[in-house]
């Protein structure tokens, strides 16, 4: 056999080959590169949408703090209705709620909050919800909702001195003053927000009886 015949008979052997194999590799090099470009479409959609959220949501801010209510609510549902699945959902009821309790609307605020916590992404804001509808609750005089709320809700170190600050505000509307001081004290030690309105809280607490 000489190298023309070693050579051709390769050459065929290859065509046999290719022959048998080549659609297949074909078809998989097509699914590959399908799976590529649609994962890049893919990210490509969810940035785009990402992008679209935050648009949106900077405007439906810049309305609330307009004081503009019927736009607000219009832009929320309209984000809502878009993202609300995604984590700027639960921050557009957030604002919602705002918006809601400023139009004296508390059974619509206390629906955004709700809804605001089932959506949050993260521990973190859920509790941020909670703390604002347990306030919520507390002015409309549901102290035991309130209660139960904070119970279920301080399960974390993020906002625990916020949740005590709200245990101490239960316990002085219910005339428990040593609790109160006690909550209240705590709340500052672990570095509650408004410190100062907490200071003059534990100032004018009346004496323990």
């Amino acid at each position: 056999m000489n190298a023309y015949d070693t050579d051709d008979e390769k050459v065929e052997a290859l065509k046999s080959w290719w022959k048998e194999n080549g659609v297949s590799i074909l078809g998989g090099l097509a699914i590959g590169l399908a799976a590529v470009f649609g994962w890049r479409a893919w990210v490509d959609h969810r940035e785009d949408q990402a992008q679209q959220a935050s648009s949106a949501f900077e405007q439906l801010v810049a309305t609330v703090e307009t004081g503009n209510t019927e736009a607000a609510r219009t832009q929320a549902a309209l984000l809502l209705e878009k993202h609300g699945s995604s984590a700027y959902g639960a921050l557009t009821n957030l604002m919602l709620a705002r918006v809601e309790m400023a139009a004296k609307q508390p059974q619509a605020a206390r629906k955004a909050l709700e809804q605001a916590m089932a959506q949050a992404p993260d521990p973190g804001l859920a509790r941020v919800a909670a703390l604002r509808l347990a306030r919520l609750l507390m002015a409309q005089g549901e102290m035991d909702a309130a209660a139960t709320l904070i119970a279920q809700q301080d399960q974390g170190q993020a906002f625990k001195g916020d949740f005590a600050a709200l245990r101490g505000d239960l316990a002085l509307a219910a005339g428990r003053i040593a609790e109160a001081r006690a909550s209240y004290d705590q709340a500052l030690a672990l570095g509650a927000t408004n410190a100062a309105l907490l200071q003059l809280k534990v100032e004018n607490l009346p004496p323990a009886t």
